[in-house]
């Protein structure tokens, strides 16, 4: 029997360093980036998802950005599973390594846990009805959750509609939950994924964290994310995609409607985006497979490259000597 190859990850909250420690492992392990964000997958979604510029890839491949039109409302965990097996099987086939960056926890359980989407094919005109019910009561779809899925009640925000509506979505056409498809941490068919994976995590204290993403989203309405954001409303119109539900988009369709200030919209988003890293760093304290890197133990960023290297390359060896 052949080896399982090995897949190398990196995860870990918004604004903890994973594109730079995904680049740094990529040049020390002849390795290839496969991106795990559900927004940085689409197309013409650039400012508010820190998609990294060719000054920052150096000249590393990356995968699956800028992969799907934003329009696109039927892009799924199940079709970025399929996605990223192809890219995977790729990467490997041609004696590289793929190294998955990337902070959308359902993303990347897709890859790690043997999850069942992909019988469970999108329904239009239910989605359109949820939304519907949705906009007429907020925070009605979260409740109902609370009653077919209370594991996915727990772990998703009441704002979440998109993973909400998927939710209800699956259980109104199977009669199982999510979770029972294995959406959270389950593998009740006892699947194998098809290779070895080493993951590696990226933490810090939360106060430091909560800076980061301050000066993040400084940085993004410097380099034009309300342009890009208001430009996107205006050309959808009343009929916006699902993609820009996402944080610094979503917060600038109530700006364009004239519900806030410029300057509270900025702060919501900042708000957000910290609630959001919350989530993230509870999602992936659950898996005990992951090795943590706390920032804050090394001098600086390249000290903590090298021992994140270096733990990949000794779990590697040790995968491949057993």
């Amino acid at each position: 029997m052949m080896p399982k190859p090995v897949v190398f990850f990196i995860v870990g909250p918004t604004a903890s360093g994973k594109t730079d420690a995904a680049v740094e492992a990529a040049l020390a392990l002849g390795g290839e980036i496969v991106s795990a964000d559900a927004i940085q997958i689409y197309r013409r979604l650039d400012r508010g998802s820190a998609k990294p510029s060719e000054e920052e890839k150096r000249g590393v491949p990356h995968h699956l950005i800028d992969f799907v039109d934003h329009t696109d409302g039927d892009y799924n965990v199940a079709r970025f599973a399929a996605d990223a097996a192809r890219v995977i099987e790729d990467i490997t086939a041609r004696g590289r390594a793929p190294i998955v960056a990337g902070g959308t926890g359902l993303y990347v359980n897709s890859l790690l846990y043997p999850l069942d989407f992909t019988e469970v094919k999108p329904d239009r005109a239910l989605r359109e009805r949820l939304e519907a019910e949705e906009r007429a009561v907020p925070g009605s779809l979260h409740e109902r959750l609370r009653e077919v899925d209370p594991v996915s009640y727990a772990r998703l925000h009441p704002n979440d509609v998109k993973r909400i509506v998927r939710a209800l979505e699956v259980h109104e056409l199977t009669g199982r939950s999510l979770t029972e498809c294995g959406g959270d941490f389950a593998n009740g068919r006892g699947g194998e994924i098809p290779y070895e994976p080493v993951i590696a995590g990226l933490m810090m204290e939360r106060s430091l964290l909560y800076e980061r993403i301050d000066r993040r989203v400084d940085a993004m309405i410097k380099n034009g994310l309300a342009e890009e954001a208001l430009g996107l409303i205006r050309e959808a119109g009343e009929d916006l995609p699902l993609s820009l539900q996402a944080i610094g988009y979503k917060q600038f369709t109530a700006y364009y409607e004239g519900l806030s200030t410029f300057q509270e919209t900025v702060g919501l988003i900042k708000r957000d985006t910290r609630r959001f890293a919350k989530r993230q760093i509870a999602w992936f304290k659950r898996d005990e497979r992951i090795r943590w890197f706390d920032t804050e133990a090394f001098p600086d960023r390249g000290a903590l490259h090298t021992a994140m290297i270096d733990y990949f390359k000794e779990e590697r060896d040790r995968i491949e000597r057993s």
